[in-house]
């Protein structure tokens, strides 16, 4: 352990915000996990925040847009702040965070168009003009003046139940939702009083923050995340933005966390909240503006991934509150790592986005490396160490499967032997890293690698381990990561004329310019779009075909936009609903693609040069069948402990020496969150 942190570093010092004393400028900024029941913050959700209040943060945030009124359904699993049942929840959470340390406060919002009509209630949208937002595909109706009554009315009532909840403060949402949708030119196209010029396009944000501070009292803190430059045609400008500003911190604004962007579309959120591939920090010398131009406190979040990052931010005076929201996701223990001089063992974030992806894929937020997010309740973030004995074990494989059994099993304590036939640890991420804009990846094999090394692992790379090398190690217990091969097998002829998307990643397919090549897509995930942006540069005219009626539908709304610029940008042209069947040589050379349509029942055929297909992997389980005989449960899992985070006690062979697992890809093809959740449930109670 290094020496812990000084008084001198900029992330640990207090900060006052109004009455409030924050112990130190990291904040978890606003969002929404989805991890609430019924619209209330249970027990998951309380577990979540009071994870990061136990790490260190000084102030976390919930809420990511609680909604105040019925006809603002829910679209990503918003809290409901018009159900008078929240406080008690509200109450239970922030004595919780408080306990630990931390401060607590709420996003507040009306989502005005950005949900469905087609939810909640089926209550009609409403926004400032009936204009659709892409994003949700909703059309709302044009507020009427009852419907800002009541809103303005809605808004004050919610925020006095956040304030009887024992909450810090609020922060109004106005970007991408109601209060903006009157204060962006590109939004409001009324032409009575809230519409027209500033003055009056802000008229509403204003009764609506002049109300909720009436409602809440001159101490208890408001504040307002803000769009202060749309960065689009029509859109609100800095300027303008900044007169608002102003005016919403005289009517009773305490702080602003500063937006540049804005989120109506796919292509817009992923500029707005930045993905990997892009430059850490991006807006931090706009922040500085905005700063430089207002008297109240200014917080920002937007890929600020790494301390380095945060102190630099704070050094230069570009901020006051720094959000490093994405990365307490991944590391909700962060500010507590740095105050105790570990930062280096920080489980970095990489930026991959899954966690706002999986909400939509998989219904809440999950960390792409990190299982325990969100599984506060059952599964620990800091692994404690085995009360039993200590036990001799052997993981095969070293990609992200098995480096986290390796690291989990070093934090039990155990004695830990790990084969990579590999130079390089890292298995199909590092391939998966070998597109240029993901190479981030790469941290998630770093860091456990680092951790191993750290847990005195025995890391024995280049090593192809078979059944003899494994039962030299006189193993208690066993576990096979040797993840997949390419699954070229569906096809009904021609497997052995394809290439596959790995051939693509590992640099041994790389077609000649003016060539055509053909990438099918029967996976839906990120391997074929990474293999076709690879592929695009080169100059080949390139097909992405896909049996599915949508493009990739695994790679979610923040990923997708990256993907489809280098489609545009380099005319790849997209195949729906088109599968695959056979390939076959043609008498020149070239190669004869037949594709079938399932709902036209017809076929057609691609004359092509190259044949790149992606349908997934099927496991590398030589070396698990070997072993299987000498095991004692006969490679049998227990279903009902694994999910119970119970230790394997399973005997189907009494005269077996060791216990037999596979995990990762070595059992079926996934992804990398489920490589590393398997490890870590199956390792943990050892």
């Amino acid at each position: 352990m290094r020496a812990p942190a000084t008084n001198s570093d900029p992330l640990l010092q207090p900060f006052r915000l109004k009455h409030l004393t924050l112990r130190n400028r990291v904040v978890s900024t606003s969002h929404e996990p989805a991890f609430g029941e019924d619209g209330l913050p249970k027990d998951r959700y309380r577990a979540y925040h009071l994870e990061k209040a136990r790490g260190g943060v000084g102030l976390t945030m919930i809420g990511g847009s609680a909604v105040v009124s019925p006809d603002s359904p829910p679209s990503f699993g918003n809290l409901l702040l018009y159900r008078d049942e929240i406080v008690p929840w509200l109450r239970r959470l922030a004595d919780d965070v408080h306990g630990a340390g931390a401060a607590v406060m709420c996003q507040v919002t009306h989502l005005g168009r950005r949900t469905s009509n087609h939810s909640g209630d089926w209550l009609p949208l409403v926004a400032a003009s009936p204009l659709r937002e892409p994003a949700h595909r909703a059309f709302p109706k044009a507020a009427e003046a009852w419907d800002l009554d009541r809103i303005t009315a809605d808004y004050a009532a919610a925020a006095v139940r956040c304030r009887d909840g024992g909450l810090d403060g609020i922060e109004l949402q106005s970007y991408g939702h109601f209060l903006d949708s009157f204060l962006s030119p590109a939004t409001n196209h009324r032409d009575d009083e809230f519409g027209g010029d500033l003055r009056h396009r802000m008229a509403f944000p204003r009764r609506v923050i002049r109300a909720v501070r009436e409602a809440v009292g001159p101490d208890f803190v408001v504040g307002i995340r803000m769009a202060l430059d749309e960065a689009q045609p029509g859109g609100l400008v800095f300027d303008e933005a900044m007169a608002a500003a102003e005016q919403f911190s005289a009517d009773g604004i305490d702080f602003i966390s500063a937006i540049r962007g804005s989120i109506e579309s796919d292509a817009a959120l992923s500029r707005t909240i930045p993905s990997i591939g892009t430059p850490l920090g991006p807006f931090l010398e706009f922040t500085g503006e905005v700063r430089r131009r207002l008297d109240i406190p200014v917080m920002h979040a937007a890929r600020v991934a790494d301390p380095a990052t945060a102190r630099h931010a704070l050094r230069e005076g570009l901020l006051d509150l720094v959000g490093m929201t994405r990365a307490q996701i991944a590391e909700p223990h962060l500010v507590a790592k740095i105050a105790a001089g570990d930062e280096e063992r920080i489980r970095p974030c990489v930026g991959a986005s899954y966690c706002l992806d999986a909400i939509y894929d998989s219904g809440d937020t999950k960390c792409i490396h990190n299982p325990a997010t969100g599984r506060e309740l059952r599964i620990p973030h800091t692994i404690p160490r085995t009360g039993g004995r200590r036990r001799k074990a052997v993981v095969v494989g070293g990609g992200p499967a098995g480096l986290e059994a390796a690291r989990v099993l070093g934090e039990r304590g155990h004695d830990v032997v790990l084969f990579e036939a590999g130079d390089r640890p890292g298995g199909q991420i590092r391939l998966a890293a070998r597109n240029p804009r993901r190479h981030d990846l790469l941290g998630i094999v770093d860091w456990r690698v680092a951790e191993c090394k750290h847990l005195g692992t025995d890391l024995r790379l280049g090593a192809y381990a078979e059944a003899g090398d494994v039962l030299d190690e006189h193993p208690d217990l066993v576990i096979v990561a040797t993840g997949g091969m390419p699954n070229r097998s569906f096809l009904t002829e021609g497997e052995d004329l394809v290439a596959d998307t790995w051939d693509v990643m590992s640099g041994e397919l790389r077609p000649r310019g003016g060539s055509d090549v053909l990438v099918y897509d029967d996976h839906g995930g990120h391997p074929a779009m990474d293999a076709a942006e690879v592929l695009a540069p080169y100059g080949a005219r390139l097909e992405y075909v896909t049996p599915e009626r949508t493009l990739a539908p695994d790679v979610g709304s923040m990923n997708s936009p990256a993907y489809l610029r280098a489609f545009t940008e380099h005319g790849v042209t997209v195949t729906l609903a088109r599968r695959l069947r056979s390939v076959r040589r043609d008498g020149a050379g070239r190669l004869t693609a037949t594709l079938y349509s399932e709902y036209a029942g017809t076929e057609s055929e691609r004359a092509v040069d190259h044949v790149v297909v992606e349908h997934g992997t099927l496991p590398n389980d030589e070396l698990y069948t070997a072993l299987l005989p000498g095991s004692r449960n006969l490679g049998e899992v227990d279903h009902r402990a694994l999910l119970a985070y119970e230790e394997q006690r399973v005997v189907r062979h009494e005269a077996g020496g060791y216990q037999l697992f596979r995990i990762g890809d070595a059992v079926t093809s996934r992804n990398i969150h489920a490589a590393v959740y398997d490890a870590l449930r199956l390792c943990l109670p050892v």
